[in-house]
């Protein structure tokens, strides 16, 4: 999927085809899914569909015709109360209050995307929608690494940052990432290493770098192209590193340096909404309760600080999985035989069988700013934020332990 196209007000808009709505029964939200997904499954083969384009943003989600001229549909955020998708039918939904329509009902809106990995990403998007309306609201809940003196940039879908290809036939190093994959290996820099690295990759000129990366032995043989980079993205970017604000951003910790928000790619948008990135642990494990049967938080073990843990919401509550590494780095939960390469297959499996677990992991997720009524009262949001975290007054940091 790479990247998504974002817009200077934090828009990020992607296409799909809407093949129409129905109403949703007001119940349980166990009962409330499973029907869902049943009504879904009947409507896979529908053809009568019109290609839309859709605009996330953690105001709301708006559609309009194909070529953005005609706004069709708009939902407040704080009225959505879920999203959820079929990857293996492409099929991408949420649920909603339509505008002028009475509170009581609900309304899912299904999309068809163009393949299983677009309808991921656009679930993933409305997801990391619902856990960023909740930081902005809920401020106090954020996790302590998150915050720190730096100016604090606007809650966006994606980060401005600069992504970097380059073309060549050999193993070249990539710029510096903030976030990794779940799965991914990591390797201790020092933070002389770190500023080296940004030098090599945004170096004035493609020949410097060349040259550099063939000196250090970087850039062993083979064919070598260019940045994507222009001349004067170049020059912009390397002016403002050598500026002394720059400079002291480069010296602060990586992360003091970076707000929560939706990230540059597809895989670090995954990682944002399976570890509830800038939530704390305690608060987002209180939400984990209240949420769809089958969803999961990636965090680091209670007990075992340096692994990996899948808490999971189960018919009979939360249930901590310790996540396994074997010698051949192969990645697999505690009392389970099944053995991945990477959690991000780990969680796809098991998305798809249950393979010992209680029930199936979940893609869907509940909007936890959501408001039944139109002119919801702020005490009343108030008293459901403290009755979700009365068995977990403080919140705890969260570790990279991948």
């Amino acid at each position: 999927m790479g990247e998504a196209p974002i817009r200077e007000d934090g828009t990020v808009t992607r296409s799909a085809e809407y093949v129409g709505s129905f109403p949703v029964d007001d119940c349980c939200l166990d009962d409330q899914i499973e029907q869902l997904h049943i009504q879904l499954k009947s409507l896979k083969a529908c053809k009568r569909r019109r290609t839309v384009s859709l605009k996330f943003s953690i105001k709301g989600v708006k559609m309009y015709n194909e070529d953005e001229t005609t706004l069709l549909m708009a939902h407040a955020l704080r009225r959505v109360s879920l999203s959820t998708a079929r990857p293996s039918d492409a099929q991408f939904a949420f649920v909603s209050h339509n505008p002028g329509s009475p509170d009581v009902q609900l309304y899912c809106h299904l999309f068809k995307a163009r393949h299983a990995r677009a309808a991921q990403f656009l679930n993933l998007l409305l997801c990391r929608c619902f856990q960023l309306s909740y930081l902005e609201k809920h401020p106090e809940e954020a996790q302590e690494e998150s915050v720190g003196s730096l100016p604090r940039r606007n809650p966006s879908l994606l980060n401005h940052g600069f992504p970097l290809s380059v073309s060549a036939l050999v193993s070249f190093r990539r710029a510096p990432f903030r976030g990794l994959f779940p799965g991914a290996k990591t390797t201790s820099k020092s933070s002389d290493d770190q500023r080296s690295s940004q030098e090599d990759v945004f170096a004035p000129s493609p020949s410097l770098v060349r040259k550099k990366a063939i000196r250090n032995k970087i850039l062993r043989s083979g064919a070598y192209r260019s940045f994507t980079f222009t001349p004067l993205k170049q020059r912009n970017v390397q002016n403002r590193l050598n500026s002394p604000q720059g400079k002291e951003q480069a010296n602060m910790p990586a992360k003091r340096a970076r707000a929560p928000s939706l990230a540059e790619t597809e895989e670090a948008l995954a990682q944002a909404v399976w570890c509830w990135t800038g939530i704390g642990t305690d608060c987002s494990s209180s939400l984990l309760a209240e949420d769809v049967l089958g969803s999961y938080l990636l965090c680091p073990h209670p007990k075992k600080p340096n692994h990996g843990s899948l808490i999971i919401r189960f018919p009979s509550g939360l249930v901590t999985h310790l996540i396994e590494s074997t010698r051949k780095g192969k990645f697999l939960l505690e009392k389970c035989k099944s053995e991945f390469d990477s959690i991000a297959a780990l969680i796809e499996h098991y998305t798809e069988s249950e393979d010992g677990l209680a029930c199936l992991l979940s893609c869907a997720r509940v909007n936890h700013c959501y408001e039944w009524e139109e002119n919801a009262c702020k005490p009343k949001a108030a008293g459901l934020r403290k009755s979700l975290r009365r068995n977990n007054p403080k919140t705890t940091q969260k570790r990279q332990w991948i």
